[in-house]
């Protein structure tokens, strides 16, 4: 997948699939520093990603400050060629002050075991 730098921060695309609902969103940061994958509340609410009582919500801190989301076991979310199924990621505000769909963080990029290839700005699996 090719990686995108927007004001000086690396972008990709993802696909979400809930409930056999698919949505592709192509404004996600790509964060090493980023715990979690955390979407866009109002970006991923079409295809039925929206609260639920029986969630867990909790309050997630980062350099911008804290926030409280909910969490959301979807059927898949894929990057490029990388993907897991029955991934367990975040939905809240995200009103950190520019626009973006949604974070890819350190809880999927290690469980697809990717590789960020700086030199050709490609996201891949570090195993071909």
């Amino acid at each position: 997948m090719k990686i995108r730098i927007k004001n000086g921060l690396p972008y990709i695309s993802a696909t979400l699939i809930h409930r056999r609902q698919r949505m592709t969103l192509k404004n996600i940061l790509l964060d090493t520093g980023s715990a979690g994958t955390i979407f866009s509340t109002d970006k991923v609410a079409t295809i039925g990603l929206t609260y639920e009582p029986e969630d867990f919500v909790h309050r997630i801190r980062g350099v911008g400050g804290s926030e409280f989301v909910f969490t959301k076991r979807v059927d898949e979310l894929k990057v490029g060629g990388l993907k897991v199924s029955g991934f367990e990621l975040e939905i809240g505000a995200m009103n950190y002050g520019f626009d973006m769909d949604g974070i890819i963080g350190l809880d999927f990029l290690t469980a697809v075991g990717a590789l960020i290839d700086l030199d050709e700005m490609k996201l891949r699996a570090a195993i071909e």
